[in-house]
């Protein structure tokens, strides 16, 4: 191997490090998030409030487009993130009001 060969294989063992790293907040993260939905998810549920919120998530939605911008990531991608995730939380909160 040579020694460029060497250098590139440790930046990139360096990057994946990193990646594992915030994957791991990723999914912490979500969990947490999820942990709160859930318990909106029942307040709505115990006070017949409907599953979704449409002026709230299309805020969401706005807010999350500027965060992307300013942390240089494409905002429609950070947008079908949020609203995979919406839809999700939305599917809790049908269930706990069965």
């Amino acid at each position: 191997m040579t020694d460029t060969t060497q250098k590139a294989a440790e930046i990139l063992a360096e990057h994946r490090d990193s990646i594992d790293r915030l994957d791991a907040i990723l999914i912490y993260s979500l969990g947490e998030r999820f942990k709160h939905t859930q318990a909106v998810g029942k307040l709505k549920a115990e006070h017949a409030l409907p599953p979704s919120d449409p002026a709230r998530e299309a805020q969401q939605i706005k807010r999350l487009e500027d965060l992307a911008h300013r942390a240089n990531l494409d905002p429609k991608f950070a947008t079908k993130f949020l609203n995979f995730i919406i839809s999700e939380v939305i599917q809790h909160h049908k269930k706990h009001q069965e």
